[in-house]
């Protein structure tokens, strides 16, 4: 019997929603080239893009008094399909109101999507959590490999400095040593402290075996 997609995750007291293989990123350290899920989940590579009934069924068929958090994070970025990623926020502030809501993204969500999107996120996203990983475009080019060449680093600075605005939480992160230095690591705070933001250095998970 052919197994069911992994739409929705659990990972501690949090649930996670997985839309998408698309990334316009390819970074060095991404967890998709080390395996095939994370945190112990069934496999998170997708058979095809779930519609948003699809997602909402898998919603509804958790228990979602017992998460705290619903974090739109996959192997894809969440915001190439925003639609449905915002009707899926509308419908967890409906069903589980005292669930938090997190966004685990690469920041590109405006040139992913064309147009201006941080104010979308105002009144259903608590935490917008965004890969800064780097202090220069230089090396955010050469490191996240960006389909939208060098202007993809302003880009999601931007957007993060937006987010700052409508949402309640921002988070920047990059990620540990070997992958990022310490020196590089306080230059990436203080880029995270100038828009409003706070810096948070994620565990580095290794190159694939």
């Amino acid at each position: 019997m052919k197994k069911a997609m992994t739409i929705t995750y659990p990972i501690g007291e949090g649930l996670y929603v997985n839309l998408t293989n698309r990334c316009p990123c390819a970074c060095e350290f991404c967890l998709r080239s080390n395996g095939d899920g994370v945190g112990g989940s069934d496999p998170l590579w997708l058979e095809h893009e779930p519609s948003e009934a699809e997602v909402m069924a898998s919603l509804d068929s958790r228990d979602m008094a017992s998460f705290k958090e619903v974090v739109f994070c996959g192997y894809g970025e969440p915001t190439e399909r925003l639609d449905v990623m915002l009707a899926t926020a509308r419908h967890v502030r409906a069903v589980a109101p005292s669930c938090r809501i997190r966004l685990n993204t690469n920041g590109l969500s405006d040139l992913i999507n064309g147009r201006p999107t941080a104010a979308m996120l105002e009144g259903l996203f608590d935490t917008v959590s965004i890969s800064l990983n780097t202090p220069d475009p230089e090396e955010y080019l050469r490191v996240c490999r960006p389909k939208f060449g060098l202007r993809s680093y302003q880009a999601m600075i931007d957007f993060a400095a937006e987010c700052v605005k409508h949402v309640p939480e921002v988070v920047m992160t990059v990620v540990d040593e070997p992958a990022t230095s310490k020196a590089a690591q306080e230059k990436c705070r203080k880029i995270a402290e100038s828009i409003g933001a706070r810096l948070r250095v994620r565990r580095y998970e290794g190159p694939a075996a």
